[in-house]
C-alpha cells in the first residue's frame, strides 16, 4: 500500500497556504540560500511554461517550525523549500530570511517588450520598458487595462497595446501553472520522514553521514535535538560571519534566551582563527571525543536507539545518546576548551591555516584533546601527546586520504585501551617514524614541486617553532612573513635556473626555496649563489648592509644554518644544483626530525 499520494496543485493554491500558514518549514530545513539570478531563472521557466520539479509535503500535528509552534493541521514542507520560498518572495513579495539571518526582499523585474526577467537593479528601476517589481503585476488587485495603456504611452508604443496585454496576462497566468505535490500519509513517523528528506534532497548523490545525522538530530525535539542542531549551526556561522550575532537574536529569540547561546555567542568576537569549523567539524569532533567512535553512520545509529550488540532499538539508548551528544557539543564550542587547544596547535608552530592541509588532523586533534580532558589526563602530558599526533598525522598523512573516518575510529579507540594514552603515540612512532622514515622516507618526500606540500610546511612549522629568521634576515621570522605575506625565494634564481635550461619541475623544487623578504629578493634578482653570495660575505668586511642586515660572520652562518644551506652554497653555481637540492633535503629532514622530537 502507497504511503503518499500525488496531486498538481496551482502556483497561486500553494502560495496562498504559504500566506495563510497552512504550509510551514519545519525544523529540519535551513534559511533561504538561493541568490537572485536563481529567483529570475524559476520565474522564467514559470513563465514558459516548463516543469520545476515536485513538491513534497507532510501532514503531521507533532513537529516543531522555525517559529517554535507545532504544525497542528498544516502541511509541512519536506522538500522544495527553496522554490517555495522563492515564488513567496518574487510573486507574493515576501521578505525572506537568508544564510546571514537576515530579512530581505528579492525583487525581480520584468520586461514586457522583450519578455525577459532580471533581479531588480538601479537600471531597469529607472527604464519605463522595466516593471521593477512583478510581484505588484501578480497582486489580485492590479488593473490590467489602464497599466497596459499608461506603459505603452510612456514607451510611444501605443500599436502594440495589444502585445503588451497578451504579455501582461501571461506574466499574472504563471500563478496558475500546475506543481505536482507528493503528500506524504500522516502515520508515518519523524524518523521515516526524515530519511525520505534526505533521499530526495540527494539528487542521485549519497549526502553524507554528517548531513544524515543533522536531520536526524533537528527532526527530534523530545531530548532537544533541534537545539543541539542549532548550537551548532550558529556558532559555526558566527565564526565565519560574527556580524550576524544580533541578526540571530533578533530572529531567533527563543534560542538566544537559551543557555546554549551564552556558551557560543564568544565565537562572533574570535578572529582569524586558524582552527575555523563547520557544522561536519564539529560534530565529528565531538562524537569521535565523547562515543570513543569515529564513523558518523554509528552516530545516526545510536541516535536511533541501536544497540550493537543485541541489535535491537531501545529507547534508554536513543535518550542517552541524544544526552551525551549535546554534552559534547558543548563541550567542544565551549569558550577555554577552543582556545586551549588553538594555544596548543600554536605552540607546535602552526601560527597559520596554509600550513595545515587537512581540517581532518585539526579535528581529530581537538577531539583528542577533549577526550584526555574528560580523562583527567596531567595538563603538561596533554599538550605534549595532542601536539606530537598532530605533527604524526601530518607527516604520515594519517587522516588526508582513504577513509579518515575508520582513522578516526581507530585511533580513538587504541589511545583509550591502554592505561596511559602516551602508549599509544609511542608505538605509532615506533611503527610509522622510524629511523628510516627520517633518513630516506621524508627525504624522498621533500623530493617535490608542490609548494603546498605538508612536508614543505612542516618545515616552516619547525622554522616557526625554532623561532628562525628569514633567509639573510636580521630581525625578520620566519612567523612574521608568514603571517605578513613574506616571498618565497628561489635560493637558485628562477630565471638564472632557467637561462642554464632547468625544467620547471625541477626549478620549482620545494628544496630550492626559502622565506626571504622581498627587498633582498629583489636585489638578488637572476644571480648565481656563488656572485651575490660573495656580496653578502662581502658586507659582513665592509659592515655595509646591501642585502639584509647582516653584517656579523657568526650571524650569517647561524641564518644560513636555520634555513638548511648547506656546506659551500657561497660558491655553487649551476653544476652544483642537483647535489645542492639533495644535500638541502638531508637538510630540512633532519631540522623537522628535530622540530618533532623537541614537541
Amino acid at each position: 500500500m502507497a504511503r503518499y499520494s500525488v496531486n498538481n496543485y496551482t502556483v497561486d493554491v500553494l502560495l496562498a497556504d504559504i500566506k495563510s500558514g497552512n504550509i510551514a518549514i519545519p525544523e529540519m530545513q535551513r534559511p533561504f540560500v538561493w541568490d537572485a539570478t536563481q529567483v529570475r531563472d524559476l520565474m522564467d521557466s514559470l513563465y514558459k511554461g516548463f516543469p520545476v520539479g515536485y513538491i513534497i509535503v507532510w501532514q503531521n500535528p507533532s513537529v516543531k517550525l522555525k517559529d517554535g509552534t507545532v504544525a497542528i493541521g498544516k502541511k509541512v514542507l519536506i522538500d522544495g523549500q527553496q522554490r517555495i520560498t522563492a515564488m513567496a518572495a518574487a510573486i507574493v513579495g515576501q521578505e525572506v530570511l537568508d544564510s546571514h539571518y537576515k530579512w530581505k526582499r528579492v525583487c525581480i523585474a520584468f520586461n514586457p517588450i522583450d519578455e525577459i526577467f532580471e533581479v531588480a537593479n538601479s537600471a531597469n528601476q529607472k527604464s519605463s520598458k522595466w516593471i521593477p517589481d512583478i510581484a505588484k503585476v501578480l497582486d489580485v488587485s492590479f488593473g490590467s487595462f489602464s497599466f497596459v495603456m499608461e506603459y505603452c504611452q510612456k514607451n510611444g508604443i501605443m500599436d502594440k497595446a495589444q502585445e503588451i496585454n497578451d504579455t501582461i496576462n501571461r506574466l499574472r497566468a504563471i500563478q496558475n501553472n500546475s506543481i505536482g505535490v507528493i503528500t506524504l500519509a500522516e502515520d508515518l513517523d519523524i524518523d521515516s520522514v526524515t530519511e525520505i528528506f534526505i533521499r530526495i534532497n540527494s539528487k542521485g548523490v549519497v549526502l553524507s553521514q554528517a548531513d544524515f545525522a543533522m536531520s536526524k538530530i533537528s527532526s527530534n525535539e523530545i531530548y532537544n535535538g533541534n537545539v543541539t542542531r542549532k548550537t551548532i549551526d550558529y556558532f559555526c556561522h558566527l565564526l565565519e560571519s560574527p556580524e550576524d550575532l544580533k541578526e540571530i537574536k533578533k530572529n531567533d529569540a527563543e534560542f538566544a534566551a537559551r543557555p546554549e547561546f551564552e556558551a557560543i555567542k564568544w565565537a562572533a568576537a574570535k578572529n582569524a582563527l586558524i582552527y575555523r569549523t563547520c557544522y561536519t567539524d564539529i560534530l565529528r569532533v565531538a562524537f569521535t571525543y565523547k562515543f570513543k567512535r569515529g564513523k558518523l553512520a554509528d552516530l545516526v545509529s545510536l541516535l536511533s536507539g541501536r544497540d550493537f550488540e543485541t541489535r535491537e532499538f531501545k529507547i534508554e539508548i536513543e535518550e542517552r545518546s541524544f544526552n551525551q551528544l549535546r554534552e559534547a557539543v558543548l563541550q567542544a564550542v565551549n569558550q577555554t576548551n577552543y582556545e586551549r587547544y588553538l594555544m596548543i596547535v600554536r605552540s607546535a608552530g602552526i601560527v597559520k591555516k596554509s600550513l595545515i592541509r587537512s581540517q581532518n588532523v585539526l579535528n581529530f586533534g581537538y577531539a583528542l584533546f577533549l577526550a584526555l580532558r574528560e580523562r583527567k589526563v596531567d595538563s603538561n602530558q596533554i599538550e605534549k601527546i595532542v601536539r606530537k599526533w598532530l605533527a604524526l598525522s601530518i607527516l604520515t598523512g594519517r587522516y588526508s586520504s582513504g577513509s579518515p573516518e575508520s582513522a578516526f575510529d581507530y585511533d580513538i579507540k587504541r589511545f583509550f585501551a591502554y592505561d596511559d594514552p602516551m602508549q599509544y603515540l609511542n608505538i605509532t612512532e615506533a611503527g610509522e617514524l622510524s629511523e628510516a622514515y627520517w633518513k630516506v622516507n621524508l627525504v624522498q618526500r621533500l623530493n617535490t614541486s608542490v609548494a603546498s606540500s605538508p612536508y614543505f610546511n612542516m618545515f616552516l612549522v619547525a622554522q616557526v617553532k625554532a623561532h628562525d629568521k628569514g633567509f639573510l634576515s636580521m630581525e625578520i621570522d620566519i612567523e612574521s612573513m608568514l603571517e605578513n605575506r613574506g616571498d618565497i625565494h628561489h635560493l637558485f634564481p628562477k630565471n638564472y635556473l632557467i637561462k642554464n635550461g632547468i625544467v620547471q619541475a625541477q626549478y620549482n623544487q620545494i628544496a630550492n626555496y626559502a622565506f626571504i623578504q622581498q627587498e633582498i629578493n629583489i636585489k638578488i634578482k637572476d644571480s648565481s649563489p656563488a656572485h651575490y653570495m660573495t656580496e653578502v660575505i662581502g658586507q659582513c668586511n665592509t659592515k655595509k648592509p646591501v642585502y639584509g642586515g647582516i653584517i656579523e660572520q657568526d650571524r650569517l652562518a647561524e641564518n644560513l644554518k636555520q634555513n638548511c644551506i648547506p656546506d659551500g652554497f657561497e660558491s655553487m653555481e649551476i653544476g652544483d644544483y642537483q647535489d645542492f637540492l639533495q644535500r638541502r633535503r638531508e637538510l630540512m629532514a633532519e631540522k623537522i626530525h628535530q622540530y618533532y622530537d623537541s614537541l
